[in-house]
């Protein structure tokens, strides 16, 4: 399926001599969701489009109407202060979760506006987050969305006591592994309507 957006996607990124790494790089995705975008497989969500913009020094409104946002993926979010975990993590959770909507930031405070405008399925966060806690983050997602499954990542195991007073559903040690991304999905408060997991 090849959409309007997806054409106007790759013509704005090749007319700036941008590659597809290079534009996943700054977007904190993985190569592969640029294609499937270009390739009208996928569409991004209305925040993305927003970054999208920016990066490629385009109208946001343009982009928005050439864009048919579909609700079907559940939206996925990892927070983390530090972009190689991200980098590293977010094709790890597009690999167990292919259907669902992988995005990354680096600010709290980001997400929190990505949270008031999409309904956030399964938030993964880290609990140092510079200035800001993340366990404080977990009760700001929750009072936005109660729904909102919260996974807290560390390399720190003392803190999973603090982390348990938040409602969050799940406790992870970095680095992330595919296979401890599953076992954490068996654990959530709330299914995630997105199909199978990724092998």
């Amino acid at each position: 399926m090849t959409t309007r957006f997806s054409k106007i996607l790759k013509m704005l990124r090749t007319e700036r001599g941008i590659s597809q790494i290079q534009l996943a790089e700054q977007l904190f995705v993985d190569r592969s969701t640029i294609s499937r975008w270009e390739s009208g497989n996928r569409i991004p969500d209305n925040m993305m489009i927003a970054r999208l913009a920016r990066l490629l020094d385009m109208d946001i409104n343009f982009l928005l109407n050439a864009a048919a946002e579909s609700d079907e993926s559940p939206k996925v979010i990892l927070v983390d202060d530090t972009k190689i975990i991200l980098k590293g993590g977010i094709p790890i959770l597009e690999q167990v979760l292919p259907n669902a909507m992988i995005t990354g930031f680096t600010r709290p405070s980001e997400a929190v506006e990505y949270a008031k405008a999409n309904r956030i399925a399964l938030a993964f966060l880290d609990i140092e987050l510079g200035k800001t806690s993340g366990l404080d983050l977990c009760r700001t997602l929750l009072e936005v969305n109660p729904r909102t499954n919260v996974v807290f990542l560390t390399a720190y195991v003392g803190y999973a006591f603090d982390a348990w007073g938040t409602g969050a559903c799940g406790f992870m040690r970095k680095p992330l592994t595919p296979e401890s991304v599953r076992e954490q999905l068996k654990q959530l408060h709330y299914p995630i309507l997105s199909g199978d997991f990724g092998k």
